[in-house]
């Protein structure tokens, strides 16, 4: 378990116990609060990030983990300090950013699931820095950011995120994607947790001390906000199931939706814990009756 450390902006956005981190106000705060204080920024100000911030996000990327043994590595990587044949590029999605987090990572079996879960962290404990971050999968150079990274046999740059300080008014492409995304919208509880089996969806006041793992799940980000995740609750075993949708199956070079329940597991989990629950993620090959686009992928066991 981890804590975060939150920079007060313009904006207050907390009045806990408050600390000194280079002369700005930070206080502690809930990861359930980072998380539903995050959000896809692709606008950013030309404000650098402070030295002492940048060595704190080095010093997580480096040490931060999954919960299964694939190999992955983070780099951090700024535009100013690169050789003027490298030109990192995000289709014009972003504007204005310079400092990037690049995600890297070899072909292997859960290796999108481990980076999902490992990259939100990083997501999370930047947001809790002040920091304004977006998740791109497809939108950038990927051998540019290749380039940047000095890629060895066999590695790959899936997933990337700008990491700066927003800039107040958003680019108008920015706005159209967030409004095309729904970002704001999420599914509802009846869609994506369901208790036993799919045949009965698990309601709010039946979620009992896990209500608040579930909200977390409902509300993270994921591709073009589709949601892939269903949970099964069985007892004290909750079972990850990938709704897969096929527009995404060769539209990279990886598998972006198995990615998505990564991220879902983090939220899930740092939650519990939270909450004071502790638990492990196992593969248990649950069998239940399902749709045709519906895969098992891991289960959470409450200990």
């Amino acid at each position: 378990m981890f804590t975060f450390i939150l920079k007060i902006r313009k904006d207050k956005l907390c009045t806990i116990k408050r600390h000194h981190l280079s002369g700005r106000k930070v206080c502690i705060v809930d990861v359930r609060d980072v998380m539903l204080k995050r959000r896809s920024v692709r606008t950013y100000n030309k404000e650098p990030i402070p030295d002492d911030i940048r060595q704190r996000i080095n010093n997580y990327i480096n040490t931060v983990k999954g919960p299964f043994n694939t190999q992955m590595r983070f780099q951090i990587v700024d535009m100013n300090n690169l050789s003027p044949d490298i030109k990192l590029g995000t289709y014009g999605v972003i504007k204005g950013a310079t400092t990037y987090i690049c995600a890297i990572i070899k072909d292997e079996t859960k290796a999108e699931e481990n980076l999902g879960y490992a990259f939100e962290k990083i997501i999370l404990y930047a947001t809790s820095l002040g920091l304004a971050t977006c998740w791109l999968g497809g939108t950038f150079n990927k051998t540019e950011f290749g380039k940047a990274v000095n890629l060895t046999d066999n590695e790959f740059v899936p997933i990337i995120t700008p990491v700066g300080y927003a800039k107040e008014k958003r680019s108008i492409l920015d706005s159209i994607m967030a409004a095309a995304a729904g970002s704001r919208n999420r599914k509802e509880w009846s869609e994506l947790f369901f208790d036993k089996d799919f045949s009965k969806p698990l309601k709010k006041e039946e979620a009992g001390i896990f209500k608040e793992c579930f909200e977390m799940v409902r509300i993270a980000p994921s591709a073009s906000n589709k949601q892939p995740w269903r949970i099964v609750r069985d007892e004290n075993n909750f079972h990850f199931f990938l709704c897969r949708n096929k527009r995404y199956e060769k539209l990279l070079n990886f598998d972006i939706q198995r990615l998505d329940i990564g991220i879902a597991m983090c939220h899930f989990e740092l939650t519990a814990q939270k909450t004071g629950i502790s638990g492990k993620w196992s593969d248990m090959n649950v069998n239940l009756a399902c749709g045709r686009d519906m895969e098992y992928l891991i289960s959470y066991i409450v200990e």
